[in-house]
């Protein structure tokens, strides 16, 4: 690889994953990865230009700000960039109305959205929602639909808690992706427009910005097929071989983000 400070040059901002690479989710909220808090403010602290850009989909974008405040961030729900309220910007613009998949606690997003006679399936982490009674309610949605139209927050295969691996919304996705042979629309990470939408917030130009998470796919892959680049930290979801991933390579492996930042500040911007 080249030396970092060719490969982190003219960055101006920088776009952080939340879960992973700032907390572990689990019980009590979860717990901050070590450095972290401390990494967010320092680069708050530099003249780089910081935006958080999430697929939590599992508390609202005021429940999860609220939360990493508790646990000591810096952090507004102006910063963040979030599936749901992505979400229901394209359900206004196109008259849809979903029969929602959701976890309890991201329904409140969707309060001023109709969904009477729904025309569409909006999907996300549900969580213990996932029962076999609600996947096939929204199957039989989409089934009845002459142009049916499933939407989902994100696709990521699997997150981690503190307890472990769980099993996120993309393979749910797949499941009514096949059930009903059609093709969802993603609103969040690896989908472009969430990028760009992220960037566009921050003010900053594609090359000019490099992505941080832990998901190889999702944030890494996502982000540099929109001509960012992309790190990804040994912490979250990181597995070894995401490092001899077939198709995808980071511009960088860090232990974690406090590393990262470290980086950045030596080499970003020059």
């Amino acid at each position: 690889m080249a030396a970092w400070g060719d490969r982190l040059a003219g960055v101006r901002g920088v776009l952080l994953d939340i879960s992973g690479v700032l907390y572990d989710s689990g019980e009590g909220g979860g717990v901050p990865i070590a450095g972290s808090v401390e990494a967010v403010a320092r680069l708050k602290r530099s003249q780089l230009k910081v935006r958080f850009c999430t697929n939590e989909s599992q508390k609202s974008r005021g429940e999860l700000v609220a939360l990493l405040r508790r646990l000591g961030f810096d952090i507004s729900q102006e910063e963040v960039t979030a599936p749901a309220p992505a979400t229901c910007q394209v359900l206004k613009e196109r008259g849809l109305r979903p029969h929602l998949l959701v976890h309890d606690g991201v329904r409140s997003e969707f309060d001023q959205i109709e969904q009477s006679n729904p025309n569409c399936v909006v999907m996300a982490d549900a969580g213990e929602s996932f029962s076999y009674q609600n996947m096939n309610k929204a199957f039989q949605t989409l089934m009845e639909l002459e142009s049916p139209v499933l939407i989902s927050l994100g696709k990521g295969r699997y997150y981690k808690e503190t307890s472990g691996l769980m099993l996120d919304v993309g393979a749910y996705m797949k499941a009514l992706e096949y059930a009903c042979g059609i093709e969802a629309e993603v609103v969040g990470k690896p989908s472009p427009e969430f990028f760009k939408s992220a960037l566009q917030a921050m003010g900053v130009e594609a090359h000019q910005a490099i992505m941080i998470g832990d998901d190889i796919v999702g944030d890494v892959g996502g982000a540099q097929r929109c001509g960012m680049r992309a790190l990804q930290v040994r912490t979250g979801k990181f597995r070894p071989s995401d490092e001899y991933h077939p198709e995808v390579k980071a511009d960088g492996y860090v232990d974690n983000l406090a590393e990262a930042v470290d980086l950045l500040l030596q080499h970003a911007d020059k």
